[in-house]
């Protein structure tokens, strides 16, 4: 298993810029996150990444559903869709190109870096020999089911949270990393974190994130929803296609706060020196996991299988080596990788 590649231009980069910065690379975002993104190595996709409607995930636990993160035993064995991947040639990941350090374009190299495009090269060299063999397809926040239901995409690695909601619509890997939702808001606000500090504040949310359930669940009095007052407002003010237009409207001072995963607004705090994360720690525990169309059986235990070879080696693991380049600096005191959990454990 190839250790993270160092790739030209990384050294040089020191976040958006700014405001201003951070507004016109999300007009660029608009423009980009439905089109097909291939690697220099790779050729177009087929289709565009579009999906048909917004699908909202609401995390609920089933009486069938008790311990989400629990996966299929790793394999190495072939299967349809295994098949499929090898006949193309590439494999097809639905991927986030606006999360620093997570999975984001390098305005300088233009390359797609992170610790999500790390995990995605390592499936596509076991299953592929060459960790280059990959067409990515960047997807804002809501459209990662509909992507896999249409076939769009054969993974979808992009800080996806494992839960039973979700395990209806596809199918997940073990758990590649531990986060939580917390509040990001500028550091000179009055809000103190997930708490009453809340009311009355507008808040902002990506559409179908667990942090907008979060808020649905108890808001403690924040203006999270777009029709709160009943008065026309622009639509996407506080519900978002993706988090990182959250960043964009807390710059410009259009909402007070944004509820994120920790490990997100880690990333975004690190490009803006005005905002933090508020709060002790995150309020919930959620896990990452490598997403696939539903019942792709062969295609979960084979990237459990290249999980447990991404885990191996201690501090010396390629997750260890991907970890301390690129979340250690936002997320740091992180020893070791979640353990995986299969059914019938």
């Amino acid at each position: 298993m190839s250790r993270p590649k160092d790739r030209p231009g990384r050294g040089g980069l020191r976040g958006w810029g700014g405001v201003t910065g951070m507004a016109a690379a999300c007009a660029v975002t608009a423009a980009l996150t439905l089109l097909p993104l291939a690697h220099h190595s790779g050729g177009a996709a087929g289709a565009d990444a579009s999906g048909g409607g917004a699908v909202t995930a609401v995390q609920t636990r089933a009486e069938e559903c008790t311990e989400p993160e629990a996966s299929l035993p790793a394999s190495g064995d072939d299967g349809p869709n295994i098949d499929t991947i090898k006949q193309r040639g590439k494999l097809i990941a639905g991927v986030d190109q606006n999360s620093f350090r997570w999975g984001y374009r390098n305005p300088e190299s233009r390359e797609l870096e992170g610790f999500d495009i790390d995990l995605v090269r390592a499936i596509a060299e076991d299953i592929l020999g060459d960790p280059d063999a990959v067409i990515f397809r960047a997807i804002p926040t809501n459209q990662r089911i509909a992507a896999l239901e249409n076939d769009r995409v054969d993974v979808v690695v992009r800080t996806m949270t494992i839960n039973c909601r979700r395990l209806e619509q596809v199918s997940f890997s073990t758990a590649y990393f531990q986060a939580g939702q917390q509040v990001l808001a500028p550091k000179k606000s009055a809000i103190t974190g997930y708490d009453e500090s809340l009311k009355g504040k507008r808040v902002c949310s990506a559409e179908g994130s667990t942090a907008y359930e979060a808020l649905e669940e108890k808001s403690f009095g924040a203006l999270y929803k777009d029709d709160f007052d009943g008065t026309e407002r622009d639509p996407d003010l506080l519900t978002v296609p993706s988090q990182l237009d959250c960043l964009v409207r807390l710059q410009l001072g259009e909402v007070d706060a944004v509820v994120t995963d920790n490990a997100l607004a880690a990333g975004q705090a690190a490009q803006d020196p005005a905002v933090e994360l508020k709060g002790k720690g995150p309020f919930t525990t959620e896990y990452y996991g490598v997403a696939t169309k539903k019942g792709a059986r062969d295609l979960v235990a084979r990237v459990n299988k290249v999980l447990v070879d991404y885990r191996a080696g201690g501090t010396n693991s390629a997750w260890m080596a991907s970890y301390r380049e690129w979340l250690a600096a936002g997320l740091p005191g992180i020893t070791a990788p979640p353990a995986p959990r299969y059914r019938g454990d």
